[in-house]
């Protein structure tokens, strides 16, 4: 639901909105109306920061339009009732995904996008994340891509620190077995002092 107070109206038919909140969702909606739906050309940003703009009819994504995530990736794609026909996921290093011939970080090629593209660094000094130089990891958290996540509260938090979801049981034993920790862990047996 739109405020009606942001809304200017041109005629019965068609809204034109200047700018506005959606009381129920947190979401904003910057575009037009048809018939009192969102229509036409528009930007839609949801509460997550996520933003839409592209083509909408009858309230949905609908054409050639564009998701920005707040982490810099975005998804271009053709969409129709709201549903996806075709699109190209595009990470915020500038690495598209491709479904049919993905071969990025498999077992073959184990480099960083950034390797591929700037070579490998000397011997010796390792690229522990796609960024150069890595995000530090609060003491006790995990780095778990979208955020940081501290097993004692099972709470993903991101970069921000802001809040970002509740782990299940699942999800938190994925983090505590692959992620990068933010602290250090001696291998092998302890030195004797």
């Amino acid at each position: 639901m739109v405020r009606q107070d942001a809304l200017s109206l041109r005629c019965p038919k068609d809204w034109k909105l200047e700018t506005g909140a959606m009381e129920y969702t947190g979401s904003q909606y910057i575009g037009e109306f048809v018939d009192g739906r969102m229509e036409g050309d528009a930007e839609y940003i949801l509460p997550t920061e996520t933003k839409y703009i592209g083509e909408m009819k009858d309230g949905m994504f609908h054409g050639q339009g564009t998701l920005y995530f707040p982490n810099g990736s975005r998804f271009d794609a053709v969409w129709e009732k709201g549903l996806v026909v075709k699109g190209t996921y595009t990470f915020s290093d500038g690495l598209q995904y491709d479904t049919e011939n993905w071969h990025y970080c498999d077992s073959y090629d184990r480099r960083f996008y950034t390797e591929i593209c700037y070579g490998l660094k000397p011997a010796g000094i390792s690229q522990l994340t796609n960024m150069d130089p890595p995000r530090k990891i609060p003491p006790g958290c995990y780095d778990c891509g979208d955020g940081f996540y501290n097993p004692n509260t099972r709470i993903v938090k991101d970069y921000n620190y802001r809040f970002l979801r509740n782990a299940d049981d699942d999800e938190h034993e994925w983090i505590v077995r692959t992620c990068r920790k933010g602290w250090d862990e001696t291998m092998g047996p302890e030195p004797k002092s």
